[in-house]
């Protein structure tokens, strides 16, 4: 164990001695002290369960192969937020923003929340959601707390600089706005290229403000091929070809923005560590392989209202949810989430992360005397 991790473990456990009710039993040590989780509903593990909106899985089907039942994540099972912080070697996952209590919150949050996104009126036809702005007010709430137990800002910066953070965001921006000109009109004022350059520059913003904010160690996930989800193959329909391609199109200029950005953080920020998450790439191979046989029908009786795209509350769900490569109208079942997780921690293809995975930011060791503590803020 090195010096440094050692120092947080004997400061970890006095503060856990002096909270005994929130005390958890730990089985070996995490790779990391701590993963903090923004994005949207593919990490979503509970926060939209009390807001007024119908972009919530707090209902069956949702949760049916999950231990406790529907808990708010939109999958049958866990989904990759859970299988990384597994990976990671958490033995347990991480805690919604909604419900986290106590020192809880020295081992991270997750601050996800589904039809959320970088911009904030993204997703708002559904009702509330908790954009990418307000995901990063909450971590400033959780590093208060975090500042307070440990009584020192300049331990508060240290011990988040070791840890892990997550960010998947821009979906939503694409599903839930630029491709619904009945509701939004960012189609209407932008061409794809205007409006991927204007998402990737907010983007920017928002992630270097997660930067201020003591994060050196940062796991940025790109978008998906959204024009193959079943939601927008029932909205949109194909002539000859498997997915939308108009929609992969003005979605692929958003992602190939996220290199470019990655390194001008690592070069220009002192201290960063930032990785890209390709999803695109990971979604390459044979899903056969793997047991993935039914690659565009939801596996869930999908609604017929607003959220259409969601499976119906209390509808029925596939038998065979092991073939199916999709739960519902926008996210996966189970086994995609781990094959996702597993190459985004491991790289199958150079393709899967840049310029390096989840593993390796994880065995990064940041200088003890140059921590970045010249970029970071308590604001």
């Amino acid at each position: 164990m090195a010096s440094g991790m050692k120092i947080w473990f004997v400061l970890l456990t006095t503060i856990l001695v002096n909270f005994r009710p929130f005390l958890v039993v730990v089985k070996g040590e995490p790779q990391v002290p701590c993963l903090f989780i923004l994005g949207d509903s593919l990490f979503d593990n509970g926060n939209n369960n009390n807001l007024i909106t119908t972009a919530k899985a707090n209902y069956p089907p949702y949760g049916i192969d999950f231990p406790d039942g529907p808990t708010g994540r939109f999958t049958n099972g866990k989904n990759s937020a859970d299988f990384l912080a597994e990976l990671l070697g958490f033995d347990k996952f991480i805690e919604p923003f909604a419900t986290v209590e106590g020192v809880e919150i020295f081992r991270g949050v997750n601050y996800a929340s589904g039809a959320a996104g970088i911009r904030d009126e993204s997703g708002i036809h559904l009702g509330d959601r908790i954009s990418l702005n307000r995901q990063l007010r909450n971590h400033k709430v959780t590093i208060s707390h975090l500042s307070t137990l440990l009584g020192n800002k300049t331990l508060t910066m240290d011990y988040l600089s070791k840890c892990i953070y997550i960010v998947g965001m821009g979906n939503n921006d694409y599903i839930n706005n630029y491709l619904m000109p009945q509701f939004y009109p960012s189609s209407h004022l932008y061409k794809p290229e205007k409006f991927a350059t204007i998402l990737m520059q907010q983007y920017s913003k928002q992630l270097k403000t997660l930067y201020r904010y003591g994060a050196r160690k940062v796991a940025v996930f790109g978008v998906g091929s959204l024009g193959c989800i079943p939601a927008e193959l029932a909205l949109y329909g194909t002539k000859d070809t498997i997915c939308v391609d108009s929609i992969n199109s003005a979605v692929q200029k958003f992602a190939d923005k996220f290199k470019p950005m990655i390194d001008d953080f690592n070069n220009n920020l002192p201290n960063a560590n930032f990785i890209y998450i390709n999803l695109t790439s990971i979604a390459i191979g044979n899903p056969a392989e793997i047991g993935l046989t039914n690659l565009a029908e939801p596996c869930c009786e999908i609604s017929s209202v607003i959220d259409k795209g969601q499976c119906r509350h209390g509808g029925g769900a596939c038998s065979d949810r092991a073939s199916h490569y999709f739960w519902d109208g926008f996210h996966p079942t189970e086994i995609p989430n781990k094959v996702t997780a597993i190459r985004a921690y491991t790289a199958l293809l150079p393709t899967d992360a840049y310029p390096f995975d989840i593993s390796h930011l994880a065995a990064s060791t940041l200088a003890l005397n140059k921590l970045g503590q010249s970029g970071a803020e308590l604001m």
